[in-house]
């Protein structure tokens, strides 16, 4: 070793021989526990959906309304409209011709896309339960 390090490791010797060590109050440990145990009451919040029941109901009292209006509704202007729209449709996308490979990958993402939701959101519960 060089002697400018010993001579550093001396003086650090001496400044801790100086020194010594602070100790914490007896109920130091109790203090800090109840401040943290009050930390985690505060954290804790109450599950609130996104979307209410209410809401959910009246979405399916309307769409429940909106099929039997549509069904009962005997106009045949109402189906008219619909088939001119679907020609026209049919007409815009009749240049395009997909291979049953692209038309099986497009019906299964959504389907796995739908099942991947349900199990994320049963695994989410499980592991965050109250």
């Amino acid at each position: 070793m060089k002697e400018s390090d010993k001579n550093i490791e001396n003086l650090i010797d001496k400044m801790m021989a100086e020194n010594t060590l602070e100790s914490p109050s007896i109920d130091f440990t109790s203090k800090i526990m109840s401040q943290v145990l009050v930390a985690e009451k505060s954290k804790i919040k109450a599950y609130k959906p996104l979307i209410s029941k209410t809401t959910w109901i009246f979405i399916g009292i309307s769409l429940i309304a909106l099929t039997f209006y549509s069904l009962s509704s005997n106009n045949i202007s109402n189906f008219e409209i619909v088939k001119i729209y679907s020609d026209k449709a049919s007409t815009l996308f009749s240049g395009i011709h997909f291979s049953k490979n692209i038309l099986y990958g497009l019906l299964i993402v959504p389907v796995m896309f739908l099942i991947q939701i349900g199990v994320l959101k049963n695994y989410f519960d499980k592991k965050y339960e109250l």
